[in-house]
């Protein structure tokens, strides 16, 4: 990687940080059903050992600390250091010393052999370079019978804060087509055959799966949503900032009256959200590849 490329890379995490910072405890608050709904399936409880896996500023791992209590032990890990640090602040926060967090790629993680009874990945999945090795890895983390439970967003249509400004700005300039399927993305895993797949391929067998509508972002109007997308940034925004001015402007328009007609069915009084569909898939560790799952 020239300097150059390196630069651009900290200088984009160094914003994601910034973002989240900004943002973290609203987006926590709101997706508090979805965290509470893996434990849940997880069977997270006293005494347990759990691993979160691309667990960005703690969800689910924070959670997951207060449910496995003092006697139990809850790791963390992603690849940014910067977001680790919102996620280690949180538990000093709230008391936990049953909890850490390492930066580590999930794709050749060492954290010990059966050492987990629970590992949990909410959205870091789907933009891993090689999904299946991470699974592998996370396989071997597990102890047989253990169960993991993953987070996936679903097909575009029914993912808004995703798919909306690409779709307006699709009106406006050619618009290069989504991440193929085998490719990193956000919608990578929308298909579950595909998903199911690799875990079956990764030593799991697919136990459940379950869709629950959740929402990421709380703002007063479509304006201020406008405002966390273009903060959120990404490959959308980048396409738009090549616009002439008055071109961004009308993008910008017409984005705002799709917004108001998606957000009205969420306004809560004062405030409106914007989020979409997450698939949640439960699996459970097979003792060897080809084995069969404890609970058949």
């Amino acid at each position: 990687m020239s300097d150059t490329s390196r630069e651009e890379q900290e200088a984009a995490r160094a914003r994601m940080v910034g973002f989240w910072r900004h943002y973290d405890a609203m987006e926590a608050r709101l997706s508090r059903p979805l965290t509470e709904r893996m434990l849940d399936l997880a069977g997270v409880s006293p005494r347990m050992h759990v691993l979160d896996v691309a667990c960005g500023r703690g969800e689910p791992a924070v959670p997951a600390a207060h449910r496995v209590g003092p006697r139990g032990r809850v790791l963390g890990i992603d690849l940014v250091d910067g977001v680790l640090e919102i996620a280690r602040e949180r538990a000093r926060r709230e008391g936990l010393e049953n909890i850490a967090f390492q930066v580590a790629d999930a794709e050749t993680l060492d954290v010990g052999a059966r050492a987990f009874d629970v590992a949990t990945l909410r959205w870091g999945l789907m933009y891993m370079r090689e999904p299946e090795r991470a699974l592998t890895s996370i396989h071997r983390a597990l102890k047989p019978g253990g169960v993991l439970v993953i987070a996936s967003w679903a097909e575009p249509a029914r993912v808004p804060w995703a798919s909306l400004a690409r779709g307006v700005l699709e009106r406006y300039r050619e618009v290069p087509p989504l991440p193929r399927a085998d490719e990193p993305g956000v919608f990578r895993h929308a298909d579950p055959a595909r998903l199911e797949a690799a875990l079956q391929g990764s030593g799991f067998s697919v136990e459940a799966s379950e869709e629950l509508e959740v929402p990421i972002v709380e703002a007063r109007d479509a304006r201020d949503i406008v405002t966390w997308i273009r903060q959120l940034g990404g490959p959308v925004m980048k396409l738009v900032g090549e616009l002439p001015e008055p071109q961004q402007r009308a993008w910008e328009a017409e984005l705002i009256m799709e917004l108001e007609l998606e957000l009205e069915r969420s306004r809560a009084g004062d405030t409106v959200t914007l989020g979409g569909v997450t698939r949640l898939t439960l699996a459970t560790a097979i003792a060897a590849h080809g084995g069969k799952s404890p609970r058949e």
